[in-house]
This record gives C-alpha cells, sequence and structure tokens, in this order.
C-alpha cells in the first residue's frame, strides 16, 4: 500500500510492520536540551516520538517547539495538538508551522481540563473538538484549503491521528465513538495504557467486527508501572483508567525496591501478548519521566531491531 505522506510512521506501518512509537513530555522551562536528551535515549527503539502539548494543563515548552527541535536533529516528531488552547485560526497556522519544518505527523486531542493544571483561571477555547480537529487537518491536506475556503500554497502532508479511550465509560460508546473519528478522516490511533487487557481485546474485537480495523491503524498504548503506589493512584485517582485489582496486587506483592523491575516486567509481558493479536498495528509505549526504560521493554517485547524501510 503506497503512502500518502512523507511520514515514517506511515510508511512503516503500510509496509506491514509493527509501529513503536513513544512519547516525551517538554521542559517547564526555555532549555531544550531536556527534551533532546530524552528523545536520545529512545531513537534508536521507536520509529516516532510524541511531544506532548502542554499535557495535563500545565504549562511547558510548546510541542511545536520542541518537535522542531527533534526534526533537526534528525527524529521523527509526532505533534501533539490540542483544541483546549487555540482557536481555528491559530490550529490551522501552527498546522502550517509544522509542515514548513517537514513534520509529517498529528495528534488531534481535546486536551485536559484547564482545572487540573497551573493555570486553573485560564480559559479553554475549544472552537473546535478533536473530532473536527482531524477533519481540519485532512481538508487542508487533501483538498488543499482553509476551513474559510481559500487555497493554500503548498498545503501540509500529515499523517493524521487521535487518541482512543477502550476504558472509559459507558463502554458501549467506544467502538461508535472510534467510528466517528473514523469517518472524520483519523488514519492512525494511540490509545490510553492498557492495563485491562481483556477489556482492550475485547474493544479491539468490537471494532474489527465493525471493519475499522480495514480503515485505521491502532497503536496499543502501554505504560510501565514504577511502584504500587502509581498503581493504585492510577486506578483510584486517573479518570478514565482501568486498572484490576490483580494488577495492583501483583505489583504490591513484590518488594518496593523490586517493584520497578516488576513493573517493566509486567509491561513486557502485555506487548508480548498484544502484538499476537489480530488489528494491533502497533505499540504506544508511554514511560513517564521513565524514558530510558523505553529500549528495555522494546526489546523484551521482541520488537526490535526496527524493520528498515525500502
Amino acid at each position: 500500500m503506497s503512502s500518502t505522506t512523507p511520514s515514517k510512521l506511515e510508511k512503516m506501518l503500510k509496509a506491514g510492520h509493527q509501529a513503536v512509537t513513544s512519547e516525551c513530555g517538554p521542559p517547564r522551562g526555555s532549555d531544550a536540551e531536556a527534551i533532546k536528551e530524552k528523545a536520545q535515549l529512545i531513537k534508536n527503539h521507536v520509529d516516532a516520538i510524541n511531544i506532548t502539548d502542554n499535557q495535563t494543563s500545565v504549562t511547558r515548552l510548546c510541542s511545536l517547539a520542541s518537535c522542531i527541535h527533534l526534526k533537526l536533529a534528525g527524529l521523527e516528531p509526532i505533534l501533539q495538538m490540542v483544541t483546549r488552547d487555540r482557536n481555528r485560526i491559530a490550529m490551522q497556522s501552527d498546522i502550517l508551522g509544522a509542515a514548513s519544518f517537514d513534520i509529517h505527523n498529528i495528534l488531534c486531542l481535546s486536551g485536559d481540563h484547564q482545572s487540573f493544571g497551573d493555570c486553573a483561571a485560564g480559559q479553554n477555547v475549544h472552537d473546535l473538538d478533536s473530532m473536527q480537529l482531524i477533519q481540519t487537518v485532512r481538508h487542508m491536506r487533501d483538498e488543499g484549503k482553509f476551513l474559510g475556503g481559500d487555497e493554500i500554497k503548498r498545503p501540509p502532508s500529515m499523517f493524521v491521528g487521535a487518541a482512543a479511550n477502550p476504558f472509559a465509560d459507558p463502554f458501549e460508546v467506544r467502538v461508535p465513538r472510534l467510528a466517528k473519528k473514523v469517518a472524520a478522516g483519523v488514519e492512525f490511533i494511540q490509545t490510553q495504557c492498557i492495563f485491562n487487557l481483556d477489556k482492550f481485546e475485547r474493544w479491539l474485537g468490537e471494532a474489527r467486527d465493525r471493519g475499522l480495523l480495514e480503515k485505521v491503524y491502532v497503536l496499543a498504548g502501554l505504560t510501565p508501572l514504577k511502584s504500587a503506589g502509581m498503581a493504585k493512584y492510577m486506578k483510584n485517582r486517573v479518570p478514565g483508567m482501568d486498572v484490576p485489582d490483580e494488577v495492583v496486587e501483583r505489583i504490591a506483592g513484590v518488594p518496593k525496591e523490586k517493584q520497578p523491575e516488576e513493573g517493566v516486567k509486567m509491561c513486557i509481558e502485555a506487548v508480548q501478548r498484544l502484538k499476537e493479536v489480530p488489528g494491533v498495528a502497533g505499540f504506544h509505549i508511554m514511560a513517564i519521566e521513565w524514558e530510558e526504560k523505553v529500549p528495555e521493554i522494546v526489546e523484551g517485547g521482541g520488537l526490535y531491531p526496527r524493520p528498515p524501510l525500502d
């Protein structure tokens, strides 16, 4: 299958390989060395690197500038863009800015509510929602036009992604919501962190039954747990997260100093299981401020070395 963009991630998926992506959170300051150092830790084990966009509504070095730093270092960035902070003029402008640096991947998101972050009094924008942002990027790329109807000189050439949460309530709307994103034009999906593997496989099976997996690539999101405390926090305090009791019990059942090792082992086991599941097009490994563990997970999961592209 031929690629529609120069994206290495798209080429990897269309060649039939299971792709591997990861992510780096930008620093709370203007020194870009932190983001470049994180990326260097994982660059040989992943096909592309997400740069988060003021995640948890906390002000950070912007995603676009961080992506440019990675691009200039010869890496493949995925620009995350949330609709919380920008209207349609700013979003279209930032998309053109990314395209001017040959950034060829974008992940379209709504963003966490600003009350979670460091500027709780800030106003959200949501001029467009994440579905409309998907449509906007596809319109700009495929029609070569702005939302206002004017022609774009050198349209952006971007592989268009979005997130999906197979675990949020009610479960019954999870696959229909994915179907809406597919109808909007999404081309790849990165899921929320998967700890309940049975429920993820059920969601994926329902998506397969609806024919959605013939239209979109699904990358399974995995996060290594550092401790029992982290597992309990994610289970009890993070909305839309599904951490089964047996996961908490397993990591809590080893001595505290061995819990990080156990968390990585559990993540590797999840890769090994899910890579055999039809419809899993790859993995999105979110090692939160623990990027040095990504190579171990990729290698342990049998996803290394990364396949060469012709």
